[in-house]
């Protein structure tokens, strides 16, 4: 039997959660639920259509962060999941940091290079 897991993160802003998902190319949505085994609901502040028809989701918490939710049993299964995972807070951090670097420099110009 598998169920819903909600996990904490680091991450707070669902706009660029969302923005970070776009620049990743991973379908993503705000709002819906996530509904697991007997039924079982979470509410979901935004989700992640995974290839294999799985999905992901993640829900604010009252401290204002946003938690990872899904049938983390099923999906533990499947080793892609942790890199995708990583590559999603990695991307997320940079975001953050470019978004961070710019308020705090406003006339400086800032460039990533691979």
């Amino acid at each position: 039997m598998s169920h819903l897991s909600i996990l904490p993160t680091v991450l707070r802003d669902a706009d660029v959660l969302g923005a970070t998902l776009s620049s990743l190319g991973l379908p993503w949505r705000h709002g819906g639920e996530l509904i697991g085994f007997g039924g079982e609901r979470q509410a979901l502040t935004l989700q992640l259509q995974l290839k294999d028809g799985q999905t992901l989701g993640w829900t604010r918490q009252a401290d204002g962060s946003l938690s990872l939710v899904g049938d983390l049993q099923r999906l533990s299964r499947n080793t892609v999941l942790q890199r995708l995972l990583g590559g999603i807070t990695r991307a997320y951090a940079a975001r953050v940091a470019l978004q961070d670097a710019s308020l705090a420099l406003p006339t400086a110009s800032i460039e990533l290079r691979a």
